[in-house]
C-alpha cells in the first residue's frame, strides 16, 4: 500500500514522553501494537515534516471539490492525546 492509497484500516495514535526521556509514537490497531521511540530532536524533525505535509495537503485539497476534508473511507486513523511511558522498544 502506498502513501496516497485510501484504506479502511483505522488505528489509535498516542504521542507522549517516556520515562527514559524519549518521545513515543504509539500506534494501536486491529491486532497491532507499534511503539516507536525517538530522541527529542528526531521528534522535532518529525513534527516539522507533519506540518509541511499538512500545508501541502491543504493546498491540494483547496483545488479539489469539497475542500479536501477527511471523512469516512479517507486515509488516516484516530489520534488520541497522552503518552504511553515505557522502555525504549520499537526504536527505529
Amino acid at each position: 500500500m502506498g502513501i496516497d492509497k485510501e484504506s479502511d484500516i483505522s488505528a489509535n495514535l498516542q504521542i507522549g514522553p517516556t520515562t527514559l526521556g524519549m518521545v513515543r509514537i504509539y500506534v494501536e490497531g486491529d491486532g497491532l501494537e507499534l511503539p516507536l521511540d525517538f530522541e527529542p530532536d528526531e521528534a522535532d524533525e518529525i513534527a516539522d515534516e507533519i506540518k509541511a505535509a499538512a500545508a501541502r495537503a491543504r493546498e491540494m485539497g483547496a483545488s479539489q471539490p469539497g475542500g479536501g476534508k477527511s471523512g469516512p473511507g479517507k486515509p488516516g486513523g484516530t489520534r488520541q492525546g497522552g503518552g504511553k511511558p515505557g522502555a525504549d522498544r520499537g526504536r527505529r
